[in-house]
């Protein structure tokens, strides 16, 4: 059997979903298929990020930062709560109950938009067809002018820690335990990792994070990257840098892990293991050799600036096509290919695409860090101011961390903002707003701030750049 689209879209995480809306806006027959299924063999959509990823872990960092503030710092405002305790499974349900609402959101959407849902397991074929596996191996053939494949990622495994049932387990597992581990052990100190053991560190666990990279962070600025391992060190997480796991043990419902550093080999023992290392591409099996779809030796698909594959009518976007395995990343290509398929121009922009740690305090940057503008031998100038100097962040009690902006030296155009501290994730927006206007440092200097506000932190560190800072404290020449 034959059927066919203007567009059919593989996967309905953030990048796919996203894609199939526009395009089913923009007038075109549209269907998205999606293999993700709940505990009852019913077809869910939104993929990794609102079924075990982005959403629900927020979710539970909320939780426990309520527990944290709740149990340290009530009692500075003068809130005496008494003794607390903590009811997991009324966490974890309303966990899951967000997720719940968001997904038949996104079902609301496909209805509203009129895009059809495929459930099944896709294989690219050749000619722009894919085969669709359902749950009862049922085949069928659907054909379309335009594929769009965003498949996205799944855990990286490794041989030395074995997921095994419980004790052993992914990101996934990690959201769903039944009770508070007394030490919880962390393969990878990278966001997944940091996010993670934040949760169960602010609920009571003893979190160490092994990572085998010797420098804290490296994909962020040195400085806040630095700072951010001062103070997530100082709340109680054990992050051992130069660490490689090498082996792990399970007995008696114990996990024995095993990794060496500079000093040597060592080991230590936890009642739960997460691996947190990584994610790959879920492009194995998704397309049939026939096909000659492009990969890489990692299986990340080839695509050109406007994610167009080798074969015409074959894009691909999100996590299947490499740089940083980000919702809103994939979620805007969608829409550019959306747009690009019905004839509009569109673009991406990569050299601002915001990251995020959801820690506390907070991580955020965009654009090029002090050591990417060293090495490329940029003369550019430098503006930074500490939360502890802004009003709104001692009235929320949060006064750690600073943000950091880079604009060039001569043309003053902002060139990267990196920050730690309160709120950065909504912070970040207004730099990534300034630098998609292509704004000087300048320009947010002259920009009123509404006060008392945390953002008058940016606003501060853009004055910095040329030594204008009102609230810091200088020496005069």
């Amino acid at each position: 059997m034959k059927k066919s689209f203007d567009v059919l879209v593989v996967g309905a995480g953030p990048a796919g979903y996203v894609a199939a809306i526009r395009c089913a806006q923009l007038g075109l027959a549209t269907a998205c298929v999606d293999e993700w299924v709940d505990d009852k063999e019913m077809p869910v959509l939104g993929g990794t990020c609102l079924n075990v990823g982005c959403i629900p872990s927020k979710a539970l960092l909320e939780s426990s930062e309520y527990y944290a503030k709740a149990s340290q710092e009530f009692t500075e405002h003068g809130l005496i709560t008494g003794k607390l305790s903590i009811d997991l499974a009324t966490m974890m349900a309303r966990k899951d109950r967000i997720v719940k609402n968001l997904t038949q959101g996104i079902a609301s959407l496909f209805k509203s938009n009129g895009v059809t849902v495929i459930s099944g397991r896709a294989c690219l074929l050749d000619k722009r067809r894919l085969e669709i596996i359902d749950k009862s191996n049922k085949r069928t053939i659907y054909e379309a002018d335009n594929i769009i494949l965003a498949a996205g990622s799944s855990p990286v495994e490794i041989d030395a820690a074995p997921l095994e049932g419980d004790i052993i387990v992914n990101s996934t597992g990690a959201l769903s335990f039944d009770d508070v581990p007394k030490r919880l052990g962390i393969i990878g100190a990278g966001v997944i990792g940091l996010e993670l053991g934040s949760v169960w560190m602010r609920l009571g666990a003893k979190v160490v994070l092994l990572e085998a990279q010797e420098r804290f962070l490296s994909i962020a600025d040195e400085q806040v990257s630095a700072e951010t391992l001062r103070l997530l060190t100082k709340q109680g997480l054990d992050i051992r840098l130069g660490a490689r796991v090498v082996g792990s043990d399970v007995k008696a419902g114990m996990v024995t892990v095993h990794y060496e550093d500079v000093s040597g080999v060592h080991e230590e023992k936890f009642d739960k293991l997460i691996v947190a290392v990584g994610r790959h591409p879920n492009t194995n099996g998704l397309c049939a050799d026939d096909s000659r779809l492009l990969m890489d030796e990692w299986g990340f698909i080839h695509v050109d600036e406007n994610c167009r594959t080798n074969l015409p009518g074959v894009y691909a976007v999100g996590d299947v096509i490499g740089g940083p395995m980000l919702a809103h990343k994939g979620s805007e290509e969608g829409i550019m290919v959306a747009e690009l398929i019905a004839g509009n121009q569109a673009h991406v922009n990569y050299g601002t695409i915001p990251s995020v740690i959801y820690t506390n305090p907070e991580v955020a940057w965009s654009g090029k860090t002090e050591e990417s503008l060293k090495a490329e031998g940029v003369d550019y100038n430098t503006g930074i101011f500490p939360f502890v100097a802004n009003g709104r962040a001692h009235a929320h009690g949060e006064t750690n961390g600073m943000i950091k902006v880079l604009a060039d030296a001569g043309t003053d155009r902002i060139l990267g903002v990196h920050m730690v501290g309160p709120a950065c994730s909504e912070l970040i927006a207004q730099a990534v707003i300034a630098m998609e206007f292509s704004a000087s440092s300048e320009d947010l200097a002259v920009t009123m701030f509404a006060h008392p506000t945390l953002s008058e932190a940016l606003h501060e560190a853009a004055l910095d750049t040329g030594n204008k800072a009102i609230h810091i404290a200088r020496k005069r020449k």
